[in-house]
């Protein structure tokens, strides 16, 4: 229930579990809590597990609003919210057990990024979804902000942290409320006044005020200027940021209404611009390395495969592929081109072809790379390719492996503890029609297990993706390959600018 942390944090005593959960690392430290990386004991899955802050332990109404948040989160249970998975007391206070969302806030991404209007407004319908679960509820979130809104890695939006949250037939003492609750410049008037005089559509000025810099394309500040906005949509945020809450939107589903009405409209239409169509190629672009893989690992006998890929990070041209060959055996294959962005899209999408020509007639790694370094020598591209291939045959008991300009690949036998490093290093593809390549052979056992990172996947040393490694050998291939990419993601490397991708494979029968 985290934005993916940038900077690593100061270090700290970890404590070695959480209720049932083991805690891995520390995400976050607030100024009434701490959010640590923790795993749930049975599915091994990622945990974010929000603790009160000692300091706070005495004071019954942060107690009180701790449980309150717990109990809230249990009630939402919607796409579009983080859920909850456990609560409770341990030898350091009360916890929390939530989601883990590997994604940025909004914050971040108005910050970093210019959204076309379309995907502005897809945003805002996300959040107002999970409004609609909240108020139908009787749930009032009270610190609705950029912060508080995380994109995932697939696009979608989770709304978080619910600490100052109301539950509509509850009442709360006004005696206990001190100062001003929520953040300033995201509360509506009524807000500011009194944090108890508050309905469903307070919720509806701050998600107005996040649709106003969203389309906008920067933080406003509190400086609002409805005339900045596209024409089309001034009304309906108008209505949305009246100050007089009577004025306002009474239900988030007559803002949906208005707001899918006007995506509809004529004046939509003419409301996007120059730059928005721009920006609308440019979200099309960044969708387009999907085209390119496969969404899920292949159903292979005899093997377990996972794939964890960081789609977060820039634009980056991975291409990852699994093919089954004759004789029963099995090929792998990790390629990036020397330039990233759209050059490095068009590259790829040729190297895919020419992969998918030449592949089926290929039995070993070196087969393959003699034939496609060939074609993008003879196509005379203006980049060079890295590439790893990796073929499997269970029949023989071995695996036969390749890599040109990439990284090594890691084997951890059955009954060992320690993975070990294989190299098979080549220059890589395009450089010259006359490389002679040269490809390692090895035993491939029932119970080994095999890791192929992606270039920017592998860390500054090697110890340092051994020991990531040795920590998740245990885990299922899937579960091993999103526990490598979350570890290795939260260390600080020198090629973020490149998707990482981690392939593992566990030999089973």
């Amino acid at each position: 229930m985290t934005e993916s942390p940038k900077e690593p944090l100061a270090p700290a005593i970890l404590p070695a579990s959480i209720g049932p959960y083991k805690i891995e690392s520390l995400l976050d430290k607030g100024g009434t809590s701490l959010l640590y990386l923790g795993i749930h004991p049975d599915t091994l899955e990622p945990l974010t597990i929000k603790v009160l802050s000692t300091h706070h332990l005495s004071h019954p109404e942060m107690i009180d609003r701790f449980i309150q948040e717990s109990k809230i989160i249990g009630l939402s249970s919607h796409p579009n919210i983080v859920k909850l998975y456990g609560e409770g007391k341990w030898e350091g206070g009360l916890y929390i057990a939530m989601e883990f969302v590997q994604g940025i806030s909004l914050r971040q991404l108005i910050l970093q990024n210019s959204l076309s209007l379309k995907r502005s407004l897809d945003i805002v319908l996300q959040i107002s979804y999970a409004l609609t679960h909240l108020h139908a509820n009787g749930i009032i979130h009270r610190d609705l902000k950029p912060e508080n809104i995380l994109l995932t890695s697939t696009g979608g939006i989770k709304v978080i942290d619910f600490g100052i949250s109301l539950l509509m037939q509850e009442q709360t003492d006004p005696a206990k409320v001190e100062g001003l609750v929520g953040t300033p410049v995201y509360m509506s008037p009524e807000q500011k006044k009194n944090p108890l005089d508050v309905s469903y559509n307070s919720d509806i000025y701050s998600l107005g005020l996040i649709t106003y810099e969203l389309v906008l394309g920067k933080l406003s500040h509190g400086d609002v200027h409805i005339s900045l906005m596209p024409r089309g949509l001034q009304k309906i945020l108008a209505k949305a940021l009246q100050p007089d809450p009577l004025k306002r939107y009474q239900d988030i589903v007559d803002f949906i209404t208005d707001l899918n009405a006007y995506l509809s409209s004529v004046e939509f239409e003419k409301d996007l611009r120059g730059k928005d169509f721009v920006s609308d190629i440019s979200d099309e672009v960044h969708e387009a390395p999907r085209l390119f893989l496969p969404q899920n690992p292949p159903n292979w006998p005899h093997v377990e495969i996972g794939i964890a890929n960081d789609e977060m990070r820039s634009l980056s041209a991975m291409y990852y592929d699994f093919f089954t060959l004759k004789e029963g055996r099995l090929g792998i294959l990790l390629a990036e081109p020397s330039d990233k962005g759209v050059k490095g899209l068009v590259a790829i999408a040729s190297l895919r072809g020419m992969i998918h020509a030449i592949n089926s007639t290929c039995q070993h790694p070196k087969d393959l790379v003699e034939k496609l370094n060939a074609l993008i020598v003879s196509d005379k591209f203006d980049q060079f390719f890295t590439v790893c291939s990796l073929v499997l045959d269970p029949v023989k008991h071995q695996f036969y492996y390749l890599s040109c300009g990439y990284g090594p690949l890691w084997s951890l036998p059955s009954g060992s503890e320690h993975p070990k490093i294989i190299t098979a290093d080549n220059v890589a593809l395009g450089l010259s029609a006359d490389t002679e390549f040269m490809e390692i052979t090895a035993n491939w056992m029932i119970g080994d297990t095999l890791v192929l990172p992606s270039f920017a996947a592998h860390v500054k040393d090697n110890s340092s993706l051994e020991n990531l490694i040795k920590d998740a050998q245990f885990l299922p291939a899937q579960k091993m390959a999103e526990a490598l990419l979350r570890k290795n993601s939260l260390k600080d490397t020198d090629l973020t600018e490149r998707t990482q991708t981690f392939v593992t494979i566990t030999r089973s029968s």
